[in-house]
């Protein structure tokens, strides 16, 4: 008797091993339990590929997120889910060298995933209330993903933030505006990949807490589009609440007043919808999401101008442009980042970030910091006319702290520079101040930090 109480004890024990019980790599979160791995830093634990919605495939295809399908048992997440479906770049372009020269993982419209890096010692207790960084990723809104080379959260977590990572549709799967989508939309259509992000936001505020994260203390950050989508959470009525910061890099700024509203109605970005649905032969919506992705790509690619995929005020998601929610004062009133590199993309910094951060300090007690980077990334020896100088997403090798990913010789300044600048981004996380000198810009006392090697 005494060895089968033995035995059915080591039963249960292991039965509730199996089931997430007393295993600190399994948390509880909407849908069901999750186990995620160490990651390459011991002190950091971190679930890959956690679903925040449903797939948006079949009928769902072009519909805003659904919620997420509940699983039975301890879902392995140990690897990044799929991408959204996109065009890449083209072998050997600047930025295939740059970022995507080992290749693209594997691409669906089953793409709705996130990834979560936290502390070790933070899974699992609710109650350590650690700040939160929510990263959305650029590409012009058609291309990029969550766990690009340079993107890893294994610093931000051993400063004590956890990030997390998301994908969202992009492209034609993101983007498509269409007069029986916006007859199914009461009026709207087009913005799935912003609905998208809104919905891995709130699965953010609504499951953080099982990694130890806060859910009232979220920032919110991103790269072009990435950043242009930060722009558009903090002015969309339906994030209302659930960002606490924001930090917008190479996105631009503010326009002057009376310009940066978007031209045009619903029935004009419709145009570009009932355009592929001709230009691909098909009968109607029901054909178009009938069709593969590849027809689909067929289709547009028949078109003489192409489709520039973007979101635009619907009247729902977005209710205004950014500009004229900072103008009318209706903007999250959130301390921001903001800036750019200095050979960065036309418009999108100088002026306007100066006018952003003075008509937000007219308006609001909430600060504004600004930041130039200037850091020439070492490894171009093709004579000064070759050299690309502080382009458009090379910071991101730094905030990142994933310089040794990278082709280029960096050098021991270039990783002082890194931890810098990880200082100063997760303590704004943490603080909503960068703290190391950095300080607020004001109309009175404007100030930009500059992000170089010493």
């Amino acid at each position: 008797m005494r060895l089968l109480r033995v035995v059915s004890a080591v039963a249960v024990l292991l039965s509730g091993i199996s089931c997430g019980q007393s295993d600190p790599l399994v948390v509880k979160v909407d849908g069901g339990q999750i186990r995620g791995v160490q990651s390459e830093a011991s002190d950091v634990t971190v679930f890959k590929g956690v679903p925040y919605a449903a797939p948006p495939v079949g009928e769902l295809r072009w519909k805003e997120p659904q919620p997420v399908i509940a699983w039975k048992g301890v879902r392995d997440c140990s690897e990044f889910g799929n991408i959204s479906i996109q065009l890449g770049h083209d072998e050997g372009s600047f930025y295939w060298k740059e970022f995507y020269y080992m290749g693209f993982p594997p691409q669906s419209e089953d793409c709705l995933y996130l990834n979560v890096y936290a502390p070790a010692g933070s899974v699992n207790k609710p109650g350590a209330k650690l700040p939160v960084a929510v990263w959305v990723h650029g590409g012009a809104f058609h291309n990029g993903y969550s766990n690009e080379i340079t993107m890893d959260g294994d610093a931000w977590a051993q400063r004590g933030v956890i990030l997390v990572t998301i994908n969202y549709r992009l492209g034609l799967m993101g983007f498509l505006n269409h007069p029986e989508l916006t007859e199914e939309g009461g009026g709207s259509s087009g913005g799935y990949g912003m609905y998208d992000q809104i919905a891995a936001l709130q699965w953010v505020h609504d499951n953080i807490k099982a990694f130890g994260g806060d859910p009232d203390n979220i920032t919110v950050f991103g790269q072009s589009a990435g950043a242009m989508s930060v722009k558009n959470l903090v002015t969309s009525p339906l994030s209302k609440g659930l960002i606490a910061k924001a930090i917008i890099q190479s996105g631009g700024g503010l326009n002057p007043q009376g310009r940066g509203g978007q031209a045009g109605g619903q029935a004009d970005y419709d145009r570009t919808g009932t355009g592929i649905q001709q230009a691909g032969g098909f009968a109607d919506l029901k054909a178009m999401r009938s069709a593969t992705p590849d027809e689909l790509k067929a289709a547009v690619a028949k078109l003489p101008r192409g489709v520039s995929y973007r979101p635009h005020t619907d009247g729902v998601m977005l209710t205004e442009s950014f500009d004229e929610a900072v103008w009318d004062n209706s903007v999250a009133d959130i301390p921001y980042m903001i800036g750019c590199t200095a050979q960065d993309m036309g418009g999108l910094g100088g002026a306007a970030i100066d006018r952003f951060a003075d008509v937000r300090d007219s308006l609001s007690s909430k600060p504004v910091y600004k930041y130039f980077f200037q850091r020439n990334p070492p490894g171009d020896d093709d004579g000064p006319e070759q050299d690309p100088g502080a382009f458009h997403s090379s910071e991101l090798w730094y905030m990142f702290h994933t310089l040794d990913r990278s082709w280029r010789p960096f050098t021991r300044a270039d990783y002082e520079l890194s931890d810098r600048m990880m200082d100063f981004w997760t303590n704004f996380c943490k603080y909503a101040d960068p703290k190391g000198g950095w300080k607020r810009s004001t109309r009175k006392a404007p100030y930009t930090q500059i992000l170089d090697i010493n």
